[in-house]
């Protein structure tokens, strides 16, 4: 036999009965490492500061700007914003920050996304950790077990998603005031939120469950022409769906971002008119 195709001892995932019988963990010979560990790295980095916002509890709002991640703001400690997504429906009981109320939701969406379950199944839980390289798991049950089995609430959180990026389509058009809430105006925040929605829409929209909503159980195209044409523009959007939950991503965190800089003072919004 070749070289690195001898036998070796049954065991369980990989090495079980009936596998191909290659002792070597893998042969690739190219940086295959690279691409789990990136991924890995920016998930970790979001959770960390997406962490750290949400339980800041603070400079989360700098009129008109509000931050993705405290809207729409549901609780009695939310911060007064005048013509804003806020409203009591957590009364004064809830004393930690509001914005673990509506985090839940694209957190949930984004958790259970097809492209993000790839990316943290291999980056974090090395099953598999690339193509063609061995995962060191002896067992494989799929996503047939709690908590796993979890993950086929993602269409359920894709309806939720909807929801949040409409409210949040609502703050980008506030950003059309000033801090007196006079309308016809614009800043550098205006773009950052003009930016971050059209990202959050994209990405929404390129869901795959998005796609079988609107074309996935239809058997003739040609007696829905609508839903056909819709189809198509979501599966176009599906095809850089791995790009659009990167640049979406990034985006909503720089968008708290900014609003956490003016809260704070670090500069003011420059206005263009």
């Amino acid at each position: 036999m070749a070289t690195g195709t001898e036998h070796r001892p049954d065991g369980g995932g990989v090495r079980a009965p009936g596998r191909a019988a290659i002792t070597a963990a893998h042969l690739r010979t190219d940086r295959w490492w690279l691409a789990p560990a990136g991924t890995a790295a920016g998930l970790l980095a979001f959770v960390v500061y997406s962490t750290w916002r949400a339980f800041a509890n603070t400079d989360y709002y700098a009129s008109p700007y509000v931050s993705p991640f405290y809207s729409p703001c549901l609780a009695h400690n939310c911060q007064s914003m005048r013509g804003g997504p806020n409203a009591d429906l957590f009364g004064s009981w809830w004393g930690i920050s509001p914005a673990v109320i509506i985090l839940v939701f694209p957190l949930g969406f984004r958790l259970t996304c097809y492209y993000y379950r790839k990316a943290y199944y291999r980056g974090f839980w090395a099953s598999p950790p690339a193509c063609a390289v061995a995962e060191p798991h002896r067992k494989y049950s799929g996503e047939t077990r709690f908590p796993l089995i979890l993950q086929n609430l993602h269409r359920y959180f894709f309806y939720a998603a909807l929801l949040v990026a409409g409210v949040l389509t609502y703050d980008t058009a506030l950003t059309f005031r000033d801090e007196h809430h006079e309308w016809g105006h614009m800043g550098l925040g205006t773009l950052v939120f003009l930016a971050n929605i059209a990202l959050i829409w994209a990405y929404t929209l390129s869901c795959h469950s998005c796609r079988h909503i609107v074309g996935g159980q239809l058997k003739h195209f040609s007696r829905h022409p609508v839903r056909y044409r819709a189809w198509r523009l979501v599966g176009r959007l599906n095809a850089r769906h791995m790009q659009l939950a990167w640049a979406s991503l990034l985006g909503v965190a720089l968008a708290d971002l900014y609003v956490y800089l003016l809260a704070s003072g670090v500069f003011d919004d420059p206005r263009f008119f």
